[in-house]
């Protein structure tokens, strides 16, 4: 059997290694255009920075360890142009000499990826505005940020990183801390677009606190150039914005030109449309990675998923059947993600809440916050934590963190009761380690848990922290120095332990809201007034702690 892969990278070199452990006897071939077979392409932007010291770390394997542990062939600076489906057989050039070539197959396993979006402005090109794409692109930056001035200091002082999504932050991050004075610009009104504006602006303001300098909801109408170097970036509103260097991170698009000529189904979304084992609707042609279709797990259906996690995984599976005919499925994909900003840590799994409410799905959500560990052992860092889920059956339909240690193990624990299809009922009765150096004996996953099931059972009901207090009955319940420090305009303030002395000044006859910090005591102080018959009592979500951050 003859087995040839287009790609490398992750899905790529994940197909061609699972092939050969399924099947020792197989031709297998992989065909990359580019220099490198496999490179750490998530890595990249910790390399600018320094963090990743040795530029070679970030070569995952090489042509030469295919061949010799697995007995793959691996061809780089050969870019496939055609498929023949009829004859099995591609067609192509190798860059390094020129010429033209074909090779046959059995099973084709597409693994082309995706490739950065190019805004108007990057046209004609200058010499310092580039992607950080590859390898090739990371030594570029590499070299402008090395240069020296006439007077022997550092040429680039300071950068314009265009796109705050989750690699454009890494960028600013790692530029940061070489002392580079950062400018982000972005063209939806937040950072991170995968997470609810409210915790986006918990990066936002740290982000600013580091001397990050934001343009939110803002577009770029072109640059202002010195020959071949741009020397500004000129905003729709005619802000100029003087630069050394512009690091481009403004989407990806699916390389899907070569499966399309091809005649292969392109779906929706824009991706490769492959069945539960990657297979095209060629059975002897599969696809994966960035250029395909996932199943998402909470829609259930085709959406495109540019991360690297599921790309491996579709190499996996689409290397194992195309040498052995048989693997297991594809799972669902909800698109969980992670990034690093400075000091702070930002992930999700599943859907947001604005992108449920694009599509008019019911949804109720939680915030709560909790340290990562037990709070009387030392060092608890804080997190804010949303829950998101089905007011019908208590289903989870995302999640999302943003604070110090531990927000990375929160969201994967969720992310896996999503997998199974658990609700937040199944949640609350998860049985997790503890200890107090790693966490506590009520999770943030189970307290984010318990106020889903609260909310659900109306014990009582939440409202999102911007919800609009001037028609309620507020009652404050933090203390008197928390007030003080935050205060809450038109509120009743009554302490929490004081609340039991002091209830029967409130009104049981009007829609009441209970506030503190978190949601905590602000729960404590509801059910209380519940349970004295007070008609309707709703708790703000979150607390105070977020309504600061949204309001500021």
């Amino acid at each position: 059997m003859r087995i040839l892969v287009i790609g490398g990278v992750a899905g790529g070199a994940s197909a061609a290694a699972r092939a050969r452990r399924v099947n020792a006897t197989a031709e297998i071939t992989m065909l990359e255009k580019g220099p490198y077979v496999s490179f750490a392409n998530c890595g990249l932007p910790y390399h600018l920075g320094g963090e990743i010291a040795k530029r070679s770390s970030l070569l995952v394997t090489t042509a030469e360890l295919f061949w010799n542990r697995f007995r793959i062939a691996v061809k780089v600076g050969y870019e496939v142009t055609e498929i023949d489906r009829a004859g099995s057989v591609v067609r192509g050039i190798d860059h390094t000499s020129g010429k033209t070539f074909e090779v046959p197959y059995d099973r084709l396993i597409l693994s082309t990826g995706s490739e950065p979006i190019s805004p108007a402005f990057m046209s004609p090109a200058c010499v310092n505005v580039r992607h950080l794409w590859t390898l090739t692109d990371m030594d570029a930056i590499l070299a402008e940020m090395q240069e020296k001035s006439s007077d022997g200091s550092t040429a680039v002082r300071n950068a314009v990183v265009v796109g705050g999504g989750f690699v454009g932050l890494e960028v600013v991050e790692q530029l940061v801390h070489v002392g580079i004075k950062v400018t982000l610009v972005e063209r939806n009104p937040q950072v991170l677009k995968p997470l609810d504006w409210h915790f986006a602006r918990i990066i936002e303001k740290d982000m600013a606190a580091h001397g990050v300098e934001m343009h939110l909801g803002a577009d770029i109408v072109g640059l202002k150039r010195d020959g071949d170097r741009a020397t500004g970036v000129e905003l729709a509103d005619g802000t100029v914005l003087d630069t050394d260097l512009v690091i481009v991170g403004a989407g990806v698009r699916p390389r899907t030109s070569l499966a399309a000529k091809a005649g292969l189904s392109i779906g929706k979304t824009g991706g490769v449309v492959v069945d539960q084992y990657t297979r095209t609707d060629d059975p002897n042609i599969y696809a994966v990675g960035d250029m395909i279709e996932y199943m998402h797990g909470v829609l259930n259906e085709p959406m495109r998923i540019p991360l690297a996690g599921p790309a491996n995984r579709a190499g996996r599976i689409a290397g194992a059947h195309a040498a052995a005919g048989h693997s297991e499925p594809m799972g669902p994909v909800l698109g969980t993600s992670i990034v690093r900003v400075f000091g702070l840590t930002a992930a999700c799994t599943g859907l947001n809440e604005a992108t449920l409410d694009a599509r008019s799905i019911q949804h109720h959500s939680v915030i709560i916050q909790a340290g990562h560990h037990a709070g009387y052992f030392p060092g608890a860092q804080s997190m804010q934590l949303k829950l998101v889920y089905s007011p019908i059956d208590g289903k989870i339909l995302g999640a999302q963190g943003v604070g110090g240690d531990g927000v990375d193990k929160r969201i994967d624990v969720i992310a896996t009761a999503m997998h199974f299809a658990g609700t937040v009922y199944q949640l609350a009765q998860l049985d997790l380690a503890y200890a107090p150096p790693y966490g506590s004996a009520k999770d943030p996953v189970h307290m984010a848990a318990f106020a889903a099931i609260n909310d659900l059972d109306e014990y009582p009901t939440v409202v999102p922290p911007d919800y609009d207090l001037a028609e309620y009955q507020v009652v404050d319940v933090r203390s008197a120095k928390e007030q003080a420090a935050l205060p809450l305009v038109g509120a009743v303030a009554i302490g929490i332990d004081e609340l039991a002395e002091r209830w029967t000044e409130l009104d049981p006859s009007r829609s009441t809201i209970t506030v503190c910090h978190s949601g905590k005591r602000a729960h404590v102080a509801a059910c209380w007034l519940k349970g004295h018959g007070f008609e309707t009592v709703r708790n703000l979500t979150g607390g105070m702690a977020m309504r600061s951050v949204i309001q500021s």
